[in-house]
């Protein structure tokens, strides 16, 4: 069983042998739209609220009992505090009351778990791009649960979901940000404005060609709309041009990785993995590269519990330890290993 409760979604999902059984899930996000943005403490007691009646239908969508629990998964982080805690609350006292171990485990590493669910085990090497609202980070992974993990970039400052969704603010389409761009550029012009590829060519120093930041385009953005947009461009023309930015930079990048580092596949997850333009663009240019691309489902790009199911049951099936009782959130966790909270006496092998 997996719990998922690191942000505004309580997921609950079951995998038997890389096989997703069944899951449910439950979102607060509408009650977070009129603040723009999460609320912490919003989302924490929409957990509470959740948490029961999306475990019973996880297990009725499974045509399973709570008998039938071998072990049960759970995000420890990152994520927010309030949020997280909740979810390990439900995860130990489930674990308690059936009498089976548990495991924390690290949400990004749940989301690269979520492709095999669709796809099979990832290939060795394999280079991960992960979008979403709070992540943008290229990964070498040989083994997601065995080995350590290589994080060959992360983003300076502004996820590209985050940026999704201050853009999205800034032209009036609401939140989240990112479904709302999307809709809007597939009626706009993604030429019709010239914004910046940060970190790209020139503006790339040495050692920089791999790394993200997208304060800057998005700041390019909100001095467009400031100055008055031009005539003949829509709102629609100026989200196809941010998003094309945006997708130019994640795609141009993860392909780089592939390239330095001798990979022909390219996994691209997060909950910006379900963007069509990003999927679309990726499946075109990885074609020409000679690059096979996996990308989830789109239910299960964003938070789900079925991801944390996925690496629950690898971390079994590898004969993981499982995690000492007394773990805690860590919500600003770097994804090193899929699990968290690791006996120190096993950590070394795990290297």
């Amino acid at each position: 069983m997996g719990i998922e409760t690191s942000c505004d979604e309580t997921g609950v999902g079951f995998v038997r042998d890389g096989v997703l059984l069944g899951d449910a899930l439950a979102s607060s996000m509408d009650e977070h739209a009129r603040f723009g943005g999460v609320v912490p403490e919003v989302a924490a007691r929409a957990h509470v609220n959740a948490m029961v009646p999306m475990v019973n239908a996880a297990l009725e969508n499974a045509s399973l009992s709570l008998k039938d629990v071998g072990a049960i998964a759970v995000t420890a982080g990152p994520g927010l505090t309030s949020a997280l805690q909740v979810g390990i609350a439900a995860a130990k006292s489930y674990a308690l009351a059936l009498d089976v171990p548990i495991y924390a485990v690290h949400h990004l590493a749940g989301h690269a778990a979520a492709d095999t669910l669709e796809h099979g085990p990832l290939p060795s090497p394999c280079v991960i791009l992960i979008v979403s609202g709070g992540h943008t980070s290229l990964l070498l992974v040989r083994d997601l649960v065995g080995e350590r993990i290589v994080h060959l970039s992360d983003t300076w400052d502004d996820a590209a979901g985050e940026a999704f969704d201050k853009v999205a603010r800034l032209l009036g389409l609401g939140y989240p940000g990112g479904p709302a761009i999307d809709r809007a550029a597939r009626e706009g012009d993604p030429r019709a404005i010239a914004f910046p590829r940060p970190l790209m060519g020139p503006l790339a120093k040495a050692g920089q060609e791999l790394e993200f930041s997208f304060s800057g385009l998005k700041t390019a953005v909100a001095r467009y709309v400031e100055k008055g947009v031009d005539p003949g461009i829509s709102t629609n023309d100026v989200a196809a041009s941010f998003q094309e930015a945006v997708v130019d930079v994640l795609v141009s990048k993860a392909l780089l990785a592939c390239r330095t580092h001798g990979v022909d596949t390219l996994v691209i997850v997060g909950g910006v993995a379900a963007n069509k333009r990003l999927r679309d663009s990726a499946e075109e240019r990885c074609a020409s590269a000679g690059v096979h691309l996996r990308v989830p489902p789109m239910r299960l790009c964003t938070d789900n519990g079925a991801m944390i199911a996925a690496i629950g049951d690898l971390l079994v099936r590898s004969g993981s330890p499982i995690s000492p009782n007394d773990f805690t959130v860590d919500p600003a966790a770097v994804l090193h290993r899929a699990q968290l909270f690791i006996p120190s006496e096993v950590l070394e092998p795990l290297v």
